[in-house]
């Protein structure tokens, strides 16, 4: 069964991926402000005062707005820094230092903390390629997400953050996948 799992995980991101890079820039544009607009409204709900979030590639949703305002407002946001070893490190994102990391992923500059240093956030915002309506989340297939929301002892909230089409009734899934406790789409908050 995990085979026939991870050959449909597979065809469905090379799916998900296609129609990712077909959007038009006026969808993605408006998506970018609908986006930021329900994470604001999330963090304030939550009282988040600090956060771990991602800088995202040109084919995700574009959070980056949502980030800025965050550091404006004084919530500390540790990004992702990954490793070999198929672990994350988190940094201190400063808004405006950043490199192309591992895999060629947008990272920021800084001092590294190690994987712990996610233990003490209030909120995660994760990247999917998909997430189904029990909150089953699929990823782009490295398992960096999946690893680190597995070994933590208590987890805030997780969101996803995915286009509107991306939430899908379910999911394939195999042992090891995580399930987030929500989804932030351009048009709404999904809590799981």
């Amino acid at each position: 069964m995990t085979g026939d799992a991870s050959h449909q995980k597979r065809a469905l991101r090379v799916e998900l991926r296609e129609r990712r890079r077909q959007l038009a820039d006026r969808e993605r544009e408006a998506s970018t402000a609908e986006l930021s607009a329900h994470l604001q409204n999330l963090a304030r709900r939550l009282g988040v005062r600090s956060i771990a979030a991602y800088l995202p590639t040109s084919d995700e949703p574009n959070i980056r707005p949502f980030v800025t305002w965050a550091l404006e407002n004084g919530i500390r946001v540790l990004v992702p820094v990954s490793r070999n070893d198929g672990l994350l490190d988190w940094a201190v994102a400063d808004g405006e230092e950043e490199t192309a990391g591992l895999y060629g992923l947008p990272e920021p500059v800084g001092e590294l903390l190690g994987p712990i240093a996610i233990n003490d956030v209030d909120l995660i915002v994760v990247p999917a390629a998909a997430v189904d309506r029990s909150g089953m989340r699929m990823g782009w297939g490295r398992g960096y997400f999946d690893r680190t929301l597995g070994s933590m002892e208590r987890c805030p909230p997780v969101y996803a953050v995915i286009f509107d089409t991306e939430l899908l009734d379910s999911l394939p899934s195999e042992v090891h996948d995580k399930r987030v406790d929500g989804a932030v789409t351009p048009s709404a908050i999904v809590t799981f």
